[in-house]
């Protein structure tokens, strides 16, 4: 069954938007029948609660009952990005800057697909990765995969409490 997940993320955005909340990812997964996975994460920043999760899956469900994207039976999965989160959005290289990320890529530069280092934004249409050998800068286009690192930092920023710099 193929699913378009960026046609119901184009469904179903909108609402969320209205909601206070940001999409973050839509996947399809097929395994033991077919799972539509939404993340969704608060614009307040705030931590994600199971209420939260429920009235997001009923006006999702409400939406694509309407516009039905999907031929078949399927099971929605409303989750929250975690700390740790995947970076699908290029604003999200932005704004997790500082942080440490790991990069892999859909077709090699010098040799690897596989990245990892402190975050630095993004240039035209890169990402800027400090890594152990230096600056790396890596096409956003060629990004297959991307997630932060669970550091110290990470964690420390995600409490709310003062992070030490390490450089």
């Amino acid at each position: 069954m193929s699913i378009d997940t960026n046609a119901i993320a184009t469904i179903i955005e909108p609402s969320l938007d209205a909601m206070g909340y940001r999409l973050v990812r839509v996947a399809a997964i097929a395994q033991r029948g077919t799972t539509l996975q939404i993340m969704v994460e608060r614009r307040d920043e705030t931590a994600m609660t199971v209420d939260d999760c429920a009235e997001i899956s009923r006006s999702v469900s409400a939406l694509l009952d309407v516009s039905d994207p999907i031929a078949g039976a399927y099971t929605l999965e409303i989750s929250s990005p975690g700390i740790d989160r995947p970076l699908v959005r290029p604003e999200d290289y932005d704004r997790f800057a500082g942080f440490e990320a790991r990069v892999d890529l859909a077709r090699p530069i010098e040799g690897r697909k596989r990245f990892r280092g402190r975050l630095l934004g993004r240039a035209e249409d890169c990402i800027r990765l400090a890594t152990e050998a230096g600056e790396a800068r890596l096409p956003l286009a060629d990004i297959a995969r991307a997630k932060l690192v669970l550091t110290d930092d990470l964690l420390a920023a995600a409490q709310n409490r003062p992070v030490a710099q390490t450089h």
